[in-house]
């Protein structure tokens, strides 16, 4: 039961949006406590703080495409 937690864990931490650890990177936090409060807040609200975790991933996914850092001049 507990290794299919953390196989769990590893995929999302994997194939994420990184929108916690920006966001803790951005705030001065751990990265767990952020996740956590992402946890019991969508718990508490019904989901609601899922769809904004989805949007924030969705917006940081679209700035990283829109604002590449280019090498050369001749990379566009």
């Amino acid at each position: 039961m507990l290794s299919l937690v953390y196989k769990i864990r590893y995929y999302f931490e994997k194939h994420g949006f990184y929108v916690s650890s920006r966001l803790a990177d951005r705030l001065g936090m751990r990265v767990k406590s952020v996740r956590l409060f992402f946890i019991y807040v969508s718990f508490a609200t019904l989901g609601v703080w899922f769809a904004v975790y989805l949007t924030l991933g969705f917006l940081l996914k679209l700035k990283d495409l829109i604002y590449t850092k280019r090498t050369s001049v001749f990379d566009l």
